[in-house]
């Protein structure tokens, strides 16, 4: 990816710390809403089928000669009753988004619509929930509680659940066919994994959980559809796919049957968890549609992304990288490891392993976009000036805008650099990965927004690399663009040449 593409923030390198506030200008926010109804639909189209998501962004950066600009964010009429919002797209003001004395984060998880709670039960889960709301600690505190009590079982769920399976899917297929779906796959086999990760129960072992993986994805769909596009234009014209996709909600009652399947699951194979629910004073019933939610749209919609959003770049960045990683991991497991296999001392000597990881969530995060509302008056600021925003204003921030801005990267801040954040010069630039809705430098706690898996997710995607790499060499693989995120076929597979116990 070729760094130019954003040149509207290349500065020279003095010029990447941030100024001093008093030295910065106070300026209207640039930009227009429009004509209302009107406006809204015509950048609803721009931005899904004439100008893409990146070209709808920059055009307007190019017109205002501005990273924070008044637009009209999707779905609008008439999902979204109020599209309008203050974008924020450079790394410096994107952090306002994080910030809880200042911004509001209820039922601004989606954006400027929010999906019917049929979907949840009647709930608003925890994503919907702001800091403020005591709901909101409960959820989170039991979110923690569950990961901490299962934190032993990740690394060996990990490798029977989820690597052993695919490793044997994909190479059996590229054998017969002479490529692998790893999308498919991947759906398919990370829902077992997360299944006995947090309960010890993968759906997979019971006959009526069959379609546990289909279920869940109809489910899904219908909470992301307004945010999708493309999906049918195969076999109808664009408008009226955005007629379909974006104007109306679909019915919640489709996904009913299959949901009802999935609370069966959760509240059986959950029962130890919600146990721990009950222990901070949350009903069974609202905790077992959280952990329906935290799970299935959460981390396995995360990994959906992710898993092949690691491959692609991983598969660009070509066999001497391939060779480095295969040399570090084999090295810290033949150091580190226990009988040949990764362990988490292992994992703490993989530092091109962990870089690799930051810069994949970096580059691409899973969730693009993230929204909040501004609590009080105050002044935004933005590398090159300050603007007033208003209480009750949307704040509305791209982040692959914002963690790609040169000012803070360097001119090759569009690019894969598997090892940008290896030293400590590389771990300084963690505080500007924001894929957890925070900064990497900082854990989440009850009283933000901050993901409460955001270890997990970490350390699950190091373990992926890292076990790949155990056992392969090389790969190759080619990539398109999937509904979300990147679709990867492997075409071949080079079996590691030294395993961890004999690589001397």
């Amino acid at each position: 990816m070729s760094s130019n593409r954003y040149s509207w923030l290349d500065k020279p390198q003095a010029d990447r710390e941030q100024q001093a506030p008093l030295l910065l200008p106070t300026k209207e926010i640039p930009g227009s809403y429009g004509i209302p109804f009107i406006t809204p639909i015509k950048d609803r189209l721009d931005y899904y089928y004439f100008k893409g998501h990146d070209n709808f962004f920059q055009s307007k950066i190019n017109q205002y000669s501005s990273t924070v600009f008044r637009t009209n964010m999707i779905p609008g009429p008439f999902m979204a009753s109020d599209p309008r919002v203050i974008a924020v797209l450079d790394a410096k003001s994107f952090p306002i988004l994080f910030d809880t004395s200042k911004v509001e984060k209820k039922n601004v998880f989606t954006g400027t619509y929010m999906p019917s709670t049929k979907l949840t039960g009647g709930y608003r889960v925890c994503s919907y929930l702001d800091p403020s709301e005591p709901s909101h600690t409960k959820v989170k505190q039991f979110l923690f509680n569950l990961l901490k009590s299962r934190k032993d079982y990740f690394l060996p769920a990990f490798r029977s659940a989820y690597v052993a399976p695919i490793f044997s899917s994909v190479e059996s297929q590229v054998a017969s066919q002479g490529h692998a779906d790893f999308n498919a796959l991947n759906n398919d086999i990370a829902f077992d994994f997360l299944g006995e990760a947090y309960f010890g129960a993968p759906p997979s072992k019971s006959g009526s959980f069959i379609t546990f993986q289909k279920k869940v994805t109809i489910w899904l769909l219908l909470q992301l559809a307004p945010l999708a596009s493309n999906v049918l234009t195969k076999f109808l014209p664009k408008l009226v796919e955005d007629l379909l996709l974006h104007t109306f909600s679909l019915p919640s009652f489709i996904a009913k049957p299959g949901y009802k399947n999935m609370y069966e699951y959760f509240n059986t194979a959950g029962s130890a968890a919600l146990d721990l629910a009950e222990k901070v004073g949350l009903s069974r019933d609202e905790a077992c549609h959280n952990l329906i939610f935290a799970t299935c749209f959460n981390t396995y919609g995360g990994l959906r992304v992710l898993f092949p959003g690691l491959l692609r770049r991983l598969a660009q960045s070509g066999r001497d990288w391939h060779a480095r990683l295969a040399t570090e991991v084999r090295q810290a497991v033949a150091s580190h490891g226990e009988n040949g296999q990764v362990t988490l001392g292992a994992l703490e000597q993989m530092e091109l392993a962990k870089s690799v990881v930051y810069e994949v969530l970096r580059i691409d995060p899973p969730v693009e976009f993230q929204y909040a509302h501004a609590k009080k008056d105050f002044l935004l600021q933005s590398h090159d000036a300050q603007f007033q925003v208003r209480k009750g204003e949307m704040l509305f921030g791209y982040q692959p805008f914002a963690t790609r801005d040169t000012r803070v990267f360097g001119a090759n801040a569009g690019e894969f650099v598997p090892d940008r954040f290896v030293g400590s010069d590389g771990a300084k630039l963690l505080r500007y990965v924001w894929w957890s809705n925070g900064p990497e430098t900082e854990d989440p706690t009850v009283n933000d927004k901050q993901c409460a898996g955001k270890n997990f997710v970490v350390l699950v995607a190091r373990l992926f690399v890292a076990e790949f790499f155990l056992s392969y060499d090389s790969f190759t693989a080619e990539i398109s663009n999937s509904l979300v995120g990147s679709q990867v076929n492997i075409t071949s597979l080079t079996k590691a040449k030294a395993k961890a116990g004999n690589f001397y």
